[in-house]
C-alpha cells in the first residue's frame, strides 16, 4: 500500500515522497505492480474512452476513432509506458557507477515510475480530447517530472546535489532520445501494424 501511496506523495509533496521512496527499499515487483502500472492504466484506459466515445472537434466535425483500430494502439500505449519505465530504470541502475554510487535495478525503476507519476495522472485529460488544452497542459506536466526527476536523483540513489544534477541530466537525455526513438516506432507501425480509422 505505501508503494502505492508514494506515487501521490513524490506528486504533491517531492521532499517527502522521495525521502519515503529512498526509506521504503522498494521491491522490484512491488513497483511495478503497485504503481507503474496501475498509474499507465489510467492514460491508457482514459484516451481510449476519449477517442471513442467523446472524440475531438476538428473543423465542426466531431471526430473519433473506431474502437476496434483504438483498442490495439492503447494497449500499446500501455506497453510503452511500461517498457519506458522499466528501461529507464535500468539505464539508471547501468549509469550508478559512473556518479559514484550503487544501486539496484528496483530503485532505478521507482526514480522513474514516480517521476513519472505525475504523467500518469495526468492522463485523465484523455478523457476529453481538445487539443490545445492537453498540450498546454502536457507541457507544464512534462516540465514538473523533470523538476521530479531532477529533485528526487540525488535523495534516491544518495549521491550530493552536484552529482545528482549531472546524473538526472544524463537520465533526461536518455529519456529524449528514447522518446524519439518511439515516435518514429509509432511510424513504422502506423504503417505495418494497427493503425487509427476514423469515424465521423
Amino acid at each position: 500500500m505505501r508503494t502505492l501511496l508514494n506515487g501521490l506523495l513524490v506528486t504533491f509533496m517531492p521532499q517527502k515522497g522521495w525521502e519515503s521512496v529512498r526509506d521504503d527499499s522498494p521491491g522490484l515487483a512491488a513497483v511495478f505492480a503497485l504503481h507503474t502500472i496501475p498509474f499507465a492504466l489510467i492514460p491508457a484506459i482514459c484516451w481510449y474512452i476519449g477517442v471513442t466515445s467523446v472524440g475531438w472537434s476538428v473543423a465542426e466535425e466531431t471526430m473519433r476513432l473506431t474502437p476496434e483500430s483504438a483498442l490495439p494502439m492503447c494497449i500499446l500505449f500501455f506497453l510503452a509506458m511500461v517498457f519506458g519505465v522499466a528501461f529507464l530504470g535500468f539505464m539508471v541502475r547501468w549509469m550508478a557507477v559512473s556518479y559514484g554510487t550503487q544501486t539496484d535495478f528496483a530503485h532505478g525503476v521507482a526514480l522513474i515510475s514516480y517521476t513519472a507519476s505525475p504523467f500518469f495522472l495526468a492522463g485523465v485529460l484523455g478523457l476529453f480530447p481538445v487539443l490545445w488544452l492537453d498540450i498546454t497542459i502536457g507541457v507544464l506536466v512534462a516540465c514538473y517530472c523533470i523538476y521530479l526527476l531532477y529533485r528526487g536523483t540525488p535523495i534516491v540513489m544518495g549521491v550530493p546535489p552536484e552529482r545528482g544534477f549531472l546524473y538526472a541530466s544524463a537520465v533526461f537525455a536518455v529519456a529524449l532520445v528514447s522518446f524519439v526513438a518511439l515516435l518514429g516506432a509509432t511510424v513504422v507501425l502506423w504503417d505495418f501494424g494497427p493503425s487509427p480509422e476514423y469515424t465521423y
